[in-house]
Parts: C-alpha cells; structure tokens; sequence
C-alpha cells in the first residue's frame, strides 16, 4: 500500500482480532466500515476478503497462523507500541502496512519509571515489609537528585522518560544504535553495542527499547555484573532484552535491585523465583496502562482508519525491518 491511496469507495472490510468475544474496541458504531469482529479461532474466517486488521488483542500471534486467509488485505493496526509479536517473515515481506499505538503508552510509562526510580531510592519494599512485621526502623534513605539513570532505547518511551527524570533533577543519559552528543533529551548518547563499558555509570539502567534481533539478550551477564553495587534496573520493555538467568543471579546476590513490568514468560509463572527474590518489584505488564487507556487506543485507530478510507497517509507507520516507527532522532 502506498504512502497515500485513493480514496475508498463502499464499505471496506475490516477484521478485528479481540482477546474476548465480549471485549470489543468502543467508538466504531457509525463507521462507514464493515466490521468482523472475531477471536483467534475466528481469525481466519474473518480475514477472507478483508482489507485491513485491528490487533485489539495486540499480544495475539494468530495473525502467522491465519496469514494463508489474507487475500485482500492491505493494513494492520496494532493496538501497542511493540510489533515484536506480530511481525513474521511473510508479513515483513509482503505490501501490508502496519501501523502500531506509538505514543499513547509514552508519559504513562515516564511516569511508571519515575515511581520506581523513587520508590527504589525511599526503600518503599523494605518500608512495607517493616509494616507488615510491626517494626519502627527509622533510617537514612537516598535522594534521586543528581542519580544517573541510563536509558537503553531513544525512542519516543526513552525520550519522554528522560524528560521527566531530568525534571525531577536526575542526570540522563541515553543508550542507542549510534553514539552522539548534545541531544535535545538525553544530552549524551552512547552507543548500545558498547553497554558494558557504559553501565557502570547508572544508578538506575532503564530499559526501553524495542525488541528487535540487535536488541534480544542486549542487557546479558557482561552489563549486568558491569552496573555498580546497589544500582537498580528497570524493565518496562520486553522480557527477552535482558537475560533472566543473569538477572536472577545478580538481584539474588543483593547487588542489583529491579523493577520488572516484562518478563520471557508472561504471566509469570507461580513458581519462578523472581517473586521471591530481594530488592525485586513485579507488575503484570502494565506500566503504560492507565485509567481511559482502551478509549485513546480506540480513537487512534479511528484517525487512522478515517485517514485510510479518505486515501490520506496513515500515522505511525512501521518499518517492518527494523521493528518500529523510525523518528528522525534515529
């Protein structure tokens, strides 16, 4: 499909992929569009004939399985800011534009990472553990004024966080695929594939960039056991980039501290040591969820579709090489 395209005549079809048979997008009523709404099982079905998808089960890898039935389609929508989970070798290959949620998780996630980055910093695990014990333990705890945090990924999620961690007085920097100084965000930018040599500067390591080949096991045992004694990673990208394996040896020794959002497995297993593990907060993949979510992704892709069915360009459009919406800072 190119950058723009005439503009649509009838009702186009659009297929739209739901965890939940009763979990539908709000906002399509009255579009001048035909919608099949389906779960997995159904997507093939609803594919015959379609012209364009909505992955509102956004973490679905049916999309593989039903590709066979895509003989019409022209676009896919994915309601989240990473494709790592849609995109196979036929998709990347073919004509199909994809499109994804590229900025509506970026100030939620800022602000999930400026929580954890102060929650670490007021020892808010040690404070409820005392709680929950009945224990009056009065201590010294640390200003983030001044801490250095190192974010890996200088995409629109790093950027917004190194905004606001600037803001609340920390010093940022960022981690990317080419090194740079006097960036608008981050200042300096070092180069990703050098991240052991760089780590060693972080007081918090925050990981957000997108899962790629370049990025899978990026953060390994060498960056890990590079970050100083009582540092703090957090996670809020996806799972794979760092090695649990290493992870767990190291926050187990009480040297690192995390705040994990992502992991290989999700939902995490009951019996996965991380949920013991010292100095470790989890949250179940929610750190960009906040409360209206589900209604900013659905208006996104109303723009988008309005934009699709008048021949106009589509925001947010993926390189479905590199695995993300390129920005010009890349």
């Amino acid at each position: 499909m190119p950058a723009t395209s005439p503009p649509r005549a009838g009702r186009p079809v659009v297929a739209v992929l739901c965890e939940h048979a009763d979990d539908r997008p709000p906002g399509l009523d009255g579009l001048p569009a035909e919608f099949r709404y389906c779960v997995a099982d159904g997507l093939p079905a609803a594919l015959r004939g379609a012209h364009a998808l909505l992955l509102w089960d956004y973490f679905s890898r049916a999309v593989r399985d039903a590709w066979p039935a895509a003989d019409a389609l022209e676009w896919i929508h994915v309601t989240a800011a990473g494709v790592d989970t849609l995109l196979f070798d036929e998709l990347r290959n073919s004509a199909v534009v994809v499109t994804n949620a590229h900025g509506v998780f970026d100030r939620p996630i800022a602000e999930y990472v400026l929580g954890a980055v102060i929650a670490h910093a007021k020892e808010s695990l040690r404070n409820y553990d005392l709680q929950r014990a009945h224990r009056w333990e009065h201590r010294e705890t640390r200003s983030i004024l001044g801490a250095k945090a190192l974010i890996v990924g200088t995409g629109a999620i790093g950027r917004e966080t190194a905004r606001l961690l600037r803001a609340a007085g920390m010093e940022v920097r960022g981690a990317g695929r080419v090194a740079r100084g006097d960036d608008p965000d981050f200042g300096t930018v070092v180069a990703s594939s050098n991240l052991p040599a760089e780590a060693g500067w972080a007081d918090h390591l925050v990981i957000a960039a997108p899962l790629t080949p370049s990025t899978r096991g990026l953060v390994d045992a060498k960056v890990l056991a590079a970050l100083r004694s009582g540092s703090h990673l957090v996670n809020i990208a996806r799972g794979p980039i760092v090695e649990e394996a290493a992870l767990l040896t190291e926050v187990m020794s009480g040297r690192v501290a995390a705040t994990l959002d992502v992991f290989d497995t999700e939902p995490l297993p009951p019996d996965h040591p991380l949920w013991d593990a010292p100095n470790v907060t989890i949250t179940a993949h929610m750190c960009g969820d906040v409360a209206g979510w589900r209604d900013t992704l659905s208006a996104q892709f109303v723009d988008n579709l309005r934009r699709w069915l008048a021949g106009r360009p589509l925001r947010n459009v993926v390189d479905k090489k590199l695995g993300y919406v390129p920005t010009g800072d890349r």
